[in-house]
């Protein structure tokens, strides 16, 4: 899952947990071929299922062997060494339905969750496992609020790990127990610009034939998905850390059988969140500003925050500039000695918005660019308690291709990551160094990359920070 959130802005490019952007390799359904490509992906079962290779988080060398008739896989070529404490290296994985605007044949998706057809889908699975590695043997269903067929889902991505080896764990944090197709499951809870509900198996199994509803009704009792949204794709495959030859799925599939009797919808929700207060600027630079403000309320429960900015100090329209999952914000496209005025509103599931909050002024300072051939710029994307989310945008300020960079940031509290997609780092007190992997280290003239992480807190509203960029 938070594999799928590195974001390229120069390119428009987002790399998705389940869902990762890059170049669909179509190979012919009748083959059943060997698949190195990066992101290479073949129709199998006549069409019905995609198998992907989906080595989106290593650039090492990732190999797998298609098996049409299971219709499954194995992976045959693999020396993944990822740290535990980050994204897994891939996704190897069989699908049904649309990733990407690669859609199996025939599959109906996207389905509303709503619908009797949703409730009567099972979907089954058998896989081994090799005795070394580290890795999570995974379904990730994936859920939109639109039935979009192609781009990053935002509504909630559900993980379901038959399996685990190694000191790994899910996004977010552990919430909870459930007891759902027959096993016990600790339930994990993260928010990466999505939802992110993982059920990990309390007792390893490599079968499972399950109800997607059974799963996705939990869900949304804790308040994690809507019933209003778009089940996208079934998948289920492997994210290796370290190794690993021999993970094979042996069989796969997707039916629809005769549905339970359909009860009443859900109340609609009209009710809208509370509005923002509190909001103030902070930490203004030539071209930057921090922006921070208390947290709405919600009958059902606060989804993101649109965050608003008008020209000058009258006048002008406020327009848009962005949604975030937490209360924090930093805007670092504004222009040197120039005046802005920005607003907050908080939006719920149901879509309802609040009124906006109070104005904050904000005039930038004089000249800089950031201060040098790079600047970052550092906010929380979305918070709970004991942990958070948070993300740095790296901006070209020169006139040449960055050669790698670095960013320090400097937080209050000290923060402790778990997690961290689109760059490395290295930690001393409330002191983090950052560095780039190989896709994020040479962003363009003026173009910027941006490096996520989950990071363990005290409170539940993230951590302030400061941020310096250098470039060789």
């Amino acid at each position: 899952m938070r594999r799928r959130i590195v974001t390229f802005a120069a390119a428009g490019l987002l790399a998705a947990g389940a869902a990762v952007v890059g170049v669909v390799v179509a190979l012919p359904a009748a083959a059943a071929p060997t698949i190195c490509e990066k992101f290479g992906s073949t129709q199998v079962t006549s069409g019905r299922y995609i198998v992907q290779n989906n080595n989106w988080g290593d650039d090492t060398t990732q190999c797998i062997d298609v098996n049409q008739s299971g219709p499954g896989f194995t992976v045959t070529t693999a020396s993944h060494n990822k740290a535990t404490n980050g994204a897994p290296g891939a996704y190897p994985s069989v699908y049904y339905g649309c990733h990407y605007a690669n859609c199996s044949v025939n599959s109906g998706l996207p389905l509303q969750a709503s619908t009797s057809t949703f409730a009567g889908i099972r979907t089954s699975v058998a896989m081994t496992y090799p005795s070394g590695g580290v890795f999570d043997a995974a379904y990730d269903i994936w859920f939109d609020p639109t039935p979009r067929t192609d781009g990053q889902n935002t509504g909630a991505e559900i993980m379901i790990w038959l399996n685990k080896q190694g000191s790994i764990q899910p996004v977010g944090s552990l919430m909870g127990t459930a007891n759902i197709a027959g096993a016990t499951w600790n339930v994990w809870f993260g928010n990466v610009g999505w939802n992110v509900v993982s059920y990990v198996r309390t007792s390893v199994t490599n079968s499972m034939n399950f109800t997607v509803n059974d799963f996705y009704t939990d869900a949304i009792n804790r308040g994690q998905a809507q019933r209003n949204w778009y089940l996208t794709s079934i998948q289920a495959g492997f994210e290796p850390w370290v190794g690993q030859t021999g993970l094979a799925v042996t069989s796969f599939s997707v039916t629809t059988g005769n549905p339970p009797p359909t009860t009443n919808p859900p109340p609609v929700d009209t009710s809208p969140p509370s509005a923002p207060s509190n909001l103030t600027a902070s930490g203004i630079t030539a071209t930057s500003a921090n922006l921070s403000w208390s947290a709405s309320s919600d009958n059902v429960g606060v989804t993101g925050y649109d965050v608003l900015r008008a020209p000058g100090t009258s006048g002008g329209t406020f327009a848009t500039i962005t949604t975030v999952g937490g209360t924090s914000f930093t805007d670092s496209s504004l222009t040197a000695s120039t005046s802005y005025r920005y607003q907050v509103r908080a939006r719920d599931a149901a879509g309802n918005t609040s009124a906006v909050s109070n104005t904050a002024p904000v005039t930038t300072s004089s000249g800089g660019g950031g201060g040098g051939s790079c600047s970052a710029a550092y906010r929380v994307t979305n918070a709970w308690q004991g942990a958070y989310q948070g993300e740095v945008v790296v901006t070209n300020r020169s006139t040449a291709t960055l050669n790698g960079w670095t960013v320090t940031l400097t937080t209050s509290p000290t923060i402790t990551i778990t997690q961290i997609w689109g760059g490395t780092f290295t930690a001393s007190g409330n002191t983090v160094t950052i560095k780039p992997l190989s896709y994020t280290a040479n962003p363009a003239p003026n173009a910027s990359v941006s490096v996520g992480f989950i990071a363990n807190v005290s409170g539940s509203a993230g951590a302030t920070g400061t941020t310096t960029c250098t470039s060789p």
